[in-house]
């Protein structure tokens, strides 16, 4: 700009003649001039904040101010003044707000350290999701057998039998069908149970047991299947945690459908030896005579009593209950 001006002065046909103006055409030309220098020094360092630029302004104004000290001087320094502080003024509040946004972002971005309250003696614990108490699963009690009236009250049938002795015991309807099953919900004591009678056929129990399972997904050691032995004398019970099917195809077909696990209890109920050379699939689908009708009543109480130890004080009290040996009560 200040060159426009000396170059005007000079064009015109008076302007270079006159003393006066010939003194302002010089100090136009020195204005010029440090100008020049000042924006040299503005370039001659990278402006990475406006509090540089400040420092900047702030040098060159010093500068080109101590430069002139005419009349003329003072009137440029007065309105140059006037046009730096301007400027300073301007990027020093935005010097002011950029530094408190900064500042602000750092706190805000600060990870504060989390304090956990103290526990306090004889206070109970507050349950959160990492310390609630462990999900209630129930128990499985399958009796395994054929449906139908023709295999009613056979040998073979005596898991089926055992459940509904447990189901009137304590008072659950095994009215309901469902996983193939009939199929009763309740309470022994105060730990909830399912009762379940596969209506699949033995040999294929296993798909109605693994789909009640995997359903409300149970642990394999609270699945307790119940099941004639020909191993066994008649009506005695044997409680086990766990172990091989042993023959028996309904065993066979629950491992199978448990994805090969063997780690389940079972209760197996004595149904003795075929008499004779009967076949063993022969005896197994006859009839109970009276007598031994009135002894497997006998035998489902102590099954019924056995359930409620394991259930509510566990295995290994349930184990020596059935285990240990016991008179056979025969009823008059």
């Amino acid at each position: 700009m200040l060159e426009f001006i000396a170059y005007k002065i000079v064009s015109h046909p008076y302007g270079a003649a006159a003393p006066s103006t010939t003194k302002l055409l010089r100090h136009c030309c020195e204005l010029a001039t440090t100008m020049n220098i000042m924006t040299g020094i503005l370039s001659s360092s990278p402006l990475t904040s406006p509090a540089s630029t400040f420092f900047h302004f702030n040098h060159s104004r010093r500068f080109f101010i101590s430069s002139f000290s005419s009349s003329y001087e003072t009137k440029i320094q007065s309105y140059w003044k006037r046009r730096f502080w301007r400027t300073i003024s301007m990027y020093s509040s935005s010097s002011s707000s950029a530094s408190t946004s900064l500042h602000t972002s750092a706190s805000s971005s600060r990870i504060e350290p989390t304090v956990s309250p103290p526990v306090v003696a004889g206070e109970p614990e507050t349950i959160t999701e990492n310390n609630k108490p462990p999900k209630q699963y129930p128990w499985l009690i399958v009796g395994l057998g054929n449906p139908g009236k023709l295999y009613n009250r056979t040998r073979h049938n005596v898991g089926f039998e055992m459940v509904d002795a447990i189901a009137e015991a304590e008072g659950i309807s095994m009215g309901s069908v469902s996983f193939k099953a009939f199929f009763g919900k309740g309470l022994i004591g105060n730990t909830p149970v399912l009762l379940a009678k596969p209506q699949t056929f033995m040999n294929v129990s296993g798909e109605s047991v693994g789909a009640i399972v995997s359903f409300y997904k149970i642990p394999p050691k609270q699945v307790l299947v119940i099941f004639d032995d020909l191993d066994l004398p008649f009506g005695k019970l044997r409680l086990l945690p766990k172990g091989g099917h042993g023959g028996h195809n309904g065993m066979k077909s629950v491992i199978n459908h448990l994805k090969g696990s063997r780690d389940f209890p079972r209760l197996r109920i004595g149904i003795g030896r075929p008499p004779g050379k009967m076949e063993a699939a022969t005896y197994v689908l006859r009839r109970f005579n009276k007598q031994e009708s009135e002894e497997l009543d006998f035998t489902f109480q102590n099954g019924i009593e056995a359930i409620r130890i394991l259930l509510l004080q566990g295995f290994d009290k349930s184990a020596t209950f059935v285990n240990s040996p016991k008179p056979l009560k025969h009823l008059q």
